[in-house]
This record gives C-alpha cells, sequence and structure tokens, in this order.
C-alpha cells in the first residue's frame, strides 16, 4: 500500500482547465499560422532560416500544451516533478539541437550571400 498522498483536481475543475488549455492552444496555433502567411520568405535572411524559426516555435507551443496537459493529469507530488525534469531535459535537448542547426543555417546563409554577384559592382 502507498502512503504518498493522493491530490486530484476536482472533475470541474480540470474540464475548465483543459478547455482553457485547448482555446488557448487554438489561439497560438492561429497566430503562428498567421505569421507564416504575413512574414515575406526573405525576412530574416531567407526563407530556409525564418522557416527553421517558425518550426521551432511551433515545436515548442506543442511541448509546453502536451507539458500542461500531463500536468493536469498527475495524481502526487512525486509525478509533478519526475514532469518537470522530463520536460526540462527534453527542452534542453531540443534547444541544443535548434542552436546547431540556426548556426548552420546562419553560415549557409552567410556563405551564399557572399557568393551572391551585387548589383553595380565593379566590373
Amino acid at each position: 500500500m502507498s502512503t504518498t498522498p493522493q491530490f486530484e483536481i476536482p472533475t470541474d475543475m480540470r474540464k475548465m482547465t483543459e478547455q482553457s488549455l485547448e482555446q488557448v492552444r487554438t489561439a497560438i496555433n492561429g497566430y503562428l499560422q498567421f505569421l507564416q502567411r504575413a512574414v515575406p520568405g526573405d525576412l530574416m535572411g531567407g526563407s530556409e532560416f525564418s522557416n527553421k524559426i517558425l518550426e521551432y516555435a511551433e515545436r515548442y507551443v506543442a511541448s509546453a500544451f502536451e507539458f500542461a496537459q500531463r500536468l493536469v493529469q498527475v495524481k502526487d507530488p512525486q509525478e509533478v516533478m519526475r514532469l518537470q525534469m522530463e520536460f526540462i531535459q527534453a527542452q534542453m535537448q531540443a534547444m541544443t539541437e535548434q542552436a546547431k542547426e540556426l548556426s548552420e543555417a546562419a553560415t549557409k546563409l552567410m556563405m551564399g550571400s557572399l557568393k551572391a554577384p551585387t548589383k553595380g559592382g565593379s566590373s
């Protein structure tokens, strides 16, 4: 028998929280879609680069909402701590990978701009 005290969010409060999370998720996804359509492809140095940044933002939003939904379901403080540690570790790993990818994309972009002919240059 477990001696860990159980704490559970009341059903009404859980439903209300889940509905609020879904409304916020819908609003943020709509905003990200708007940005994708509204931001010119050459902003921030090129469409590949700006697409990567938007993709990372979408991934972060999705993982944050997944984390929040999992938190609503917890039964004890240890589970909260475990979820928090898993989330932090996953975010740190994602940030490391994203920094590497963005660095490579920025380098590629700069190298491409150095090779591109300039208008009105000397002949």
